[in-house]
């Protein structure tokens, strides 16, 4: 069983390397159907598996057809990571969307929204506090 500080290690290495294929390396177009990007990389504690969260910007078609491209490519990219970091045994890839920037972006719309209808009606009861005081 490999320490955390070296499981953490590798899964930065592997983060950096697969970030650096799927710019220059991967030429399947569908990868380039919606922006994609690394946003997280968990390696278990014995380095066999290894888990690529990608954010990926574009419509729902775009998102599952680049889904498709990273999942075809798993292969290509597996063997890469076991050349490049030289590990005695190359973990095995899985690819799983990260969706957390669209929750947060969604919560954040409903905070700005809840905060939009407390300003309208403290609006409406100061409005109202001031028509009552001219009768």
């Amino acid at each position: 069983m490999a320490t955390s500080r070296r499981v953490a290690r590798v899964a930065e290495l592997i983060k950096r390397e697969v970030s650096v294929m799927l710019l220059q390396e991967i030429k399947d177009d569908r990868v380039g159907a919606g922006m994609v990007s690394v946003t997280e990389v968990n390696v278990s504690g014995d380095l066999q598996h290894t888990k690529i969260f990608v954010s990926i910007y574009g419509s729902e078609e775009a998102k599952a057809e680049t889904m498709a491209g990273l999942t075809a490519a798993t292969g290509f990219i597996r063997r890469e990571i076991g050349q490049r970091l030289a590990l005695r045994r190359t973990p095995e890839v899985i690819f799983q969307e990260d969706r957390s920037f669209e929750r947060g972006s969604k919560v954040l719309s409903l905070l700005n929204q809840l905060s939009r209808e407390r300003e309208q009606k403290s609006i409406s009861e100061i409005e109202e506090d001031d028509h009552d005081a001219t009768e």
